[in-house]
């Protein structure tokens, strides 16, 4: 039994609706890895999580291999307790003006509104959360009333109330302002130090920082380059991720994006 990944495939193929949203996927995860996957809109980034949270199922065919924590065979209540997802479309389920800490203790129940049969155990543990993420000067306010990137990292910290082994953030940093992406993006920095396994899927180059062990790019459902950040994160790899021309330059944590004069 192959105990180092979370995640593999070969040779994976999937469809919704008739289209071909993956083709041949060739990849795994390893356990304790911080992972970017990268590419612009459509390019098939977040058919992959799909097919991690069993909406999407492989076509069967000769040699194919779809393994989540070394099992082909996939129970779906396992798989949740062991992976949280964070997507956009999660902001559209929660109660209104239900506060963080409150949201917080939700995740224990797997709803979004107040659950008022919670008990001292849970406060204790929201309460060792709310510390450990640093979310002491949001806990009481009502979740709407915060910025952007407060509603996202608190959906992040509610995420991973329950330990899961894996964190799924699906275009985290979407439709945020520039602060809001700093802020978000500072916050992802921190978690990549936790020890959780980390899949992040983004068209946002912005997001990408050192911490993270590797990057994915996915263009046209094809991964077209796979490694560590420091070594495919440049100019010539993301103009033609991305079919622009523009220059990467590297900093302190990560990388900028410049407009090129060529």
């Amino acid at each position: 039994m192959n105990n180092t990944y979370w995640f593999e495939a070969r040779g994976v193929d999937s469809y919704k609706n008739g289209y071909q949203v993956i083709k041949n996927l060739n990849v795994k995860f390893k356990l304790k890895e911080s992972v970017i996957i990268l590419g612009p809109n459509g390019s098939g980034k977040s058919s992959i999580v799909d097919l991690i949270n069993r909406n999407l199922y492989p076509v069967e065919k000769d040699n194919k291999i779809l393994r989540i924590f070394n099992k082909e065979l996939i129970d779906i209540w396992e798989l949740r307790a062991k992976i949280s997802t964070v997507n956009n479309e999660i902001k559209k389920r929660i109660y209104p003006n239900i506060k963080v800490i409150d949201l917080l203790i939700s995740g224990l129940y797997g709803c979004y509104c107040k659950v008022n049969s919670s008990n001292k155990s849970d406060t204790k543990l929201v309460n060792n959360l709310i510390k450990r993420m640093s979310l002491q000067n949001i806990a009481e306010k009502e979740f709407f009333c915060l910025s952007d990137g407060e509603k996202q990292f608190a959906l992040i910290a509610r995420a991973i109330i329950k330990n899961p082994i894996v964190l799924i953030l699906d275009e985290p940093t979407i439709n945020l302002d520039l602060k809001s992406q700093i802020f978000l993006t500072d916050k992802i920095q921190k978690l990549t130090n936790t020890g959780i396994s980390i899949l992040c899927i983004t068209h946002d180059i912005n997001l990408i920082n050192k911490n993270f062990n590797r990057v994915i790019f996915l263009k046209d459902r094809l991964i077209v380059e796979d490694g560590n950040p420091n070594q495919i994160i440049n100019s010539k790899n993301i103009n033609n991720l991305f079919d622009v021309n523009i220059k990467v330059k590297e900093n302190d944590n990560g990388w900028d994006i410049l407009r090129s004069n060529l």
